[in-house]
């Protein structure tokens, strides 16, 4: 409720009635279970205890909390009345691939599925209305927790890169390894990909930070952009090439990459 008066989304603001409510003790569970905060090196966030309540459905839901009733709408009747409008929808999912229950290295993933179709479905859309689904690489991998990474660099290299991060959620260092073009075609597979968003590439190429222009950037970049093209068969149409949100190289402005007006996956009926 604090968050929705600091940001002034009183009026822009519509929560799905089936929402799942996090609750402290899902936190408090989670956090005594060995299994998971030792072993698997889960965020303790309670995310995992409140998706296996649902699933034994025992959850409470958000059109239950008296505090949310204000905000309660049918998004997934607003949604389809925007695609039939001809307007646009992005569904951005959340997590990488490979952290998927599913899809991902088993036991150390997430509580659920994180590929693009689960987005889809989460939010009431099915396959036929989705245009373009865009899958964002980093261009280094990193990963953060338990769990394997193959390649894995040394602290002290990562550290002499430059490519030192650390978890959003815990604070916990990142582990890294250089960009995985397996892991990438995979991906590609399992979201059904028709594009790509490549971060960080200042961060590989220091002479490509803030370019703005493909052209300008240095020969090697554009050879380790062109080579994740060939191997995966999509496009990349959006290069990040520095910390700000105006360092961008984009692609779809040059004809080079199909048009695409969102993020992730843009949505509007046929």
């Amino acid at each position: 409720m604090d968050e929705i008066k600091e940001t002034n989304a009183e009026h822009r603001l519509g929560v799905d009635p089936q929402c799942a409510m996090l609750e402290e003790r899902h936190k408090t569970q989670e956090c005594d279970s060995e299994h998971l905060s030792k072993k698997i090196g889960s965020t303790k966030s309670g995310v995992g205890a409140c998706n296996a309540e649902r699933a034994l459905r025992m959850v409470r839901l958000a059109r239950q909390e008296p505090q949310l009733r204000p905000y309660i709408q049918d998004t997934v009747d607003e949604i389809h009345k925007t695609l039939s409008g001809g307007g646009n929808v992005m569904v951005e999912g959340t997590q990488g691939t490979f952290l998927s229950l599913y899809h991902g290295t088993y036991p150390f993933v997430t509580s659920k599925d994180v590929t693009a179709s689960q987005a889809c479905a989460d939010v009431g859309i099915g396959p036929m209305d989705v245009d373009n689904v865009m899958v964002i690489f980093k261009s280094y991998v990193t990963r953060v927790g338990e769990g394997p990474l193959e390649n894995q660099l040394s602290r002290d290299e990562v550290l002499r890169r430059g490519w030192m991060e650390h978890g959003t959620v815990t604070g916990r260092e990142r582990r890294a390894a250089p960009f995985d073009f397996n892991l990438a075609k995979r991906a590609i597979q399992l979201n059904g990909a028709t594009q790509i968003a490549l971060t960080k590439l200042d961060v590989l190429f220091s002479s490509a930070k803030s370019v703005h222009d493909y052209s300008k950037l240095p020969t090697e970049a554009q050879d380790f952009v062109s080579r994740i093209e060939r191997d995966t068969g999509v496009p990349v149409s959006i290069i990040g090439t520095g910390p700000s949100e105006q360092d961008v190289v984009d692609l779809r402005r040059s004809g080079k990459a199909p048009s695409l007006k969102a993020a992730l996956v843009r949505q509007r009926m046929k």
